[in-house]
């Protein structure tokens, strides 16, 4: 259900402009969505970012185990022989697939409604260079990657959570509201030296891709950051799960 909501989003969007006619006067990706259908690939990952996509992983994530243990599941698998590390570890493959097939399935999504409601052809780039559609389309996976690696940081704070209690509604309000403190301190100029440094900071770096050649060094920082966030947050998932009660 949550994958059938997210690929509603370039639909949304594509039947929208072509019902205007246009564009409007929007400005960015999506002031090119009626001129090049490729472009709804990338105006859609855009628009997803600050809210559906996380919206979508705070849920998965908050239920990753506090779901097995509002359903009595998770003492079971606690006295498994296969070990609390590696049910840990296997939650956390579960959130990372379901990051890469949620902005797969946007990708797909605004591939196929981008070439049903608008002309396609040869991409311009932020740089100006003009390349072709395949380039184009290679470059917009790439970027459905990087949003997803973009989002690990989030669903590792997730896990987290999740492993602190029983409840999945609890869980998610909490991993959601931590996503909601993060953007509120970014929206903060007086705490500017810290902005490089929270969580979505780097959200906007998978724009690069698309210059000729790509900025790889805020990418590869907002990689790096995701990166660190889920390290602490899995390692203290791991510590509390591999601490905690048999019967809590």
């Amino acid at each position: 259900m949550t994958l059938a909501v997210l690929a509603g989003v370039p639909v949304l969007v594509g039947v929208a402009i072509k019902l205007s006619g246009s564009s409007g006067d929007a400005e960015g990706f999506i002031g090119q969505v009626a001129g090049n259908g490729f472009f709804l690939i990338v105006a859609s990952l855009a628009l997803s970012m600050p809210f559906f996509l996380p919206t979508a992983v705070t849920v998965v994530s908050g239920e990753s185990l506090a779901g097995e243990a509002s359903l009595g599941t998770l003492r079971n698998m606690l006295t498994a022989p296969a070990g609390r590390s590696r049910l840990l570890a296997a939650k956390m493959v579960a959130l990372a697939v379901f990051c890469f097939a949620a902005t797969v399935t946007i990708f797909l999504a605004g591939l196929i409604a981008g070439f049903l409601l608008f002309p396609v052809g040869d991409v311009v780039l932020l740089s100006g260079t003009t390349v072709s559609l395949a380039d184009g389309l290679l470059r917009a996976f790439g970027i459905a990657m990087l949003v997803a690696l973009s989002l690990l940081g989030l669903a590792g704070i997730g896990l987290f959570v999740s492993s602190l209690t029983s409840t999945p509604l609890a869980a998610m309000a909490a991993t959601f509201g931590a996503f909601i403190v993060f953007g509120i301190l970014g929206a903060i100029p007086q705490i500017d030296v810290i902005h490089p440094w929270l969580l979505m900071y780097g959200w906007g770096s998978f724009a690069d891709l698309l210059r000729d050649p790509p900025y790889w060094d805020e990418i590869v920082r907002n990689l790096l950051m995701q990166g660190a966030y889920l390290a602490v947050f899995y390692a203290a998932a791991w510590a509390r799960l591999t601490s905690r009660d048999i019967n809590g």
